[in-house]
């Protein structure tokens, strides 16, 4: 139905910048998000943004630092990256909630999943 396909991800160094994309194929989707995994952690909410892009949320740990934006004609999410810290090691992925039409930080919401993409930042 949906796939998601992320790209960007790179090994980079402490205060450099990454910008991570998320194309998805299938119908219009409805709001789009942005979590990482680290090895031995947890899924991480990061970012989430509303179908018409004027709603976002972001995680306090990268807001003022992320930005996630959307271009619905591509059905494509993008984030941002600016500042990065090692902390922020993480695979990436893009996720869709089809449910909801606010930004959601659960990732239970979430319908579909990218496969994620690896962000390395270096001390």
């Amino acid at each position: 139905q949906v796939q998601l396909v992320e790209s960007g991800g790179g090994l980079v160094q402490a205060g450099d910048s990454l910008r991570l994309s998320c194309a998805a194929s299938g119908r219009t989707l409805s709001m789009m998000g942005w979590f990482r995994q680290a090895p031995g952690k947890e899924r991480e909410f990061v970012a989430a943004i509303a179908r018409s892009g004027s709603y976002t949320k972001y995680a306090d740990s990268v807001k003022g630092r992320f930005t996630i934006s959307r271009d619905n004609a591509k059905n494509t999410v993008y984030l941002q990256m600016n500042s990065l810290k090692p902390e922020d090691t993480a695979v990436y992925y893009c996720a869709v909630d089809e449910k909801n039409y606010t930004p959601s930080s659960d990732y239970v919401e979430y319908d579909y999943w990218g496969q994620g993409t690896q962000v390395t930042v270096s001390s």
